[in-house]
């Protein structure tokens, strides 16, 4: 059982001040593994002054300091790799090797990234005869979505602590062991008292606090586009930096006949990854419609090759949802594509054959889908792909705009000037060419009601800056 029931305010795990405490449940047995305890907003108080407190000792450290404490947290984190991986197992579902290979590579990735670029940062320069820097925006909220958990966790505490903030972290109260974790090594690593803070619990008590806290500077929010909103609102009144990374219904245009086989499984494959719990996901697959059946059949022909089950077998391919709300609101989207008329491939509604426990999803497309339908325009956030014909590449641009989100898109085709022409009409933040996939120094962030800002590398460090010009010194 893993015990979490404590805070990390000012270097010391701390008693929270009340007695609330809450379950974490494995979504792949339905059992409990462990107990957090859920803050208010006298613990976000504590921890704020902490963060306030050493904010101006922290944000004049040298970048020699501040590399020291990544050096020495990377050597725990390798050390510890193997307890991250089954913690994120446990408390996600995701399959151990999947867990190893992606979700906790990507959290001391992004530590290793900030490390590296801290060398030779433009934190001072020259600038048309002026001297320019930039200096750290103070105390930072940083709340986290269970998702990609410690991906997240680190691609916001990694720039924060570079550029020379303070912070307080809320992370996922649903997928909660590995951000403990993270703060043991942090805390192993000596980062110094009131730099870096752990206030577990849920949005209203303890997220809402944190982004109307008037000593706290920037609010950086992970999670869906209804609670990103609330988050702008709490912050509006002291006119804090909010930071937004929200939803997506990323489109996967698909071009010509020439890529089709391998961009369907590709497209297929990133679709369901993550059991389709991503925000950048692929889950609306345009193709032409003369290529539409055939299309089709390889989607299916490569859903039938996933392997659904439980999470510690390396047969494994999918892992479940998160849990019991999530598996219903998959489902109550399943049922609303087949009552409006999409074509039902595979999957639908209902656990896979043979499995009782845990909230396991069957992998589903759709086809022959229109962009009014509800499983075309609603983020499923499941392993559901709709696949839509278009009927020539005007189309195809207009139906991928149209939507709210921008997060991000994907284009294939055997013509590259066709490709990128493509690419340069989307209305999202980050174009995937013929599968080519993100760096860590690339900046992950979209348009529209997919948030503002960036994160990830170099951008992200400086989302946690402000620019300041000094003249005739």
């Amino acid at each position: 059982m893993y015990d979490c029931r404590k805070f990390y305010i000012n270097g010391a795990w701390v008693e929270p001040t009340g007695p609330v405490t809450a379950p974490v449940i494995n979504p792949a047995t339905e059992a409990e593994i462990g107990t957090i305890s859920l803050g208010s907003e006298a613990d976000v108080n504590k921890a704020v002054a902490a963060a306030r407190a050493a904010f101006a000792s922290y944000a004049n450290s040298s970048i020699a300091e501040r590399r020291e404490i990544f050096a020495r947290f990377l050597d725990i984190y390798q050390r510890r790799y193997e307890e991250v991986a089954q913690a994120i197992s446990d408390e996600l579902g995701a399959p151990l090797t999947f867990s190893r290979k992606s979700q906790t590579a990507l959290g001391i990735g992004h530590m290793q990234t900030a490390m590296e670029l801290l060398d030779g940062f433009p934190f001072e320069q020259e600038h048309g005869g002026t001297l320019l820097r930039r200096e750290p925006v103070g105390v930072c909220a940083l709340i986290t979505p269970w998702n990609w958990p410690i991906n997240q966790i680190a691609c916001k505490v990694a720039p924060a602590l570079a550029a020379g903030c303070t912070m307080v972290l809320k992370p996922s109260e649903i997928a909660p062991v590995n951000g403990y974790l993270f703060a043991e090594m942090l805390d192993e690593a000596g980062v110094p008292p009131g730099v870096f803070n752990l206030v577990n619990g849920d949005g209203p008590g303890v997220g809402a606090p944190m982004a109307a806290h008037p000593d706290v500077d920037m609010v950086s929010f992970t999670g869906s586009t209804r609670a990103g909103i609330a988050v702008a609102k709490a912050g509006a009144d002291t006119v804090k930096r909010v930071h937004q990374e929200l939803g997506g219904k990323s489109p996967n245009i698909i071009l010509d006949e020439d890529v089709l086989q391998e961009a369907v499984r590709h497209g297929v494959d990133e679709c369901f990854c993550n059991t389709g719990q991503s925000c950048n996901a692929p889950t609306r697959m345009l193709v032409p419609r003369a290529l539409h059946d055939q299309a089709v059949g390889i989607a299916k022909a490569f859903a039938d090759e996933v392997v659904v089950g439980d999470p510690r077998d390396e047969a494994t391919s999918m892992g479940p949802v998160i849990s019991d709300l999530q598996f219903d609101k998959i489902q109550r989207l399943i049922q609303a594509g087949i009552d409006e008329g999409a074509e039902l491939i595979t999957g639908g509604t209902g656990k896979p054959d043979g499995i009782t426990n845990g909230f396991y999803v069957k992998p589903t497309i759709f086809a022959n889908v229109n962009n009014a339908m509800t499983i075309a325009t609603e983020e499923i956030f499941g392993p559901v792909l709709a696949i839509l014909p278009f009927d020539d590449e005007a189309e195809a641009i207009e139906i991928a705009n149209d939507t709210p989100y921008g997060l991000a898109a994907y284009v294939s085709g055997s013509d590259p000037t066709r490709v990128h022409r493509v690419a340069t009409r989307l209305r999202a933040g980050m174009i995937h060419c013929n599968g080519a996939g993100m760096t860590l120094n690339s900046p992950f962030g979209g348009y529209k009601q997919s948030g503002n800002g960036r994160e990830w590398g170099e951008f992200g460090i400086e989302e946690f800056l402000e620019t300041k010009v000094i003249l005739g010194a």
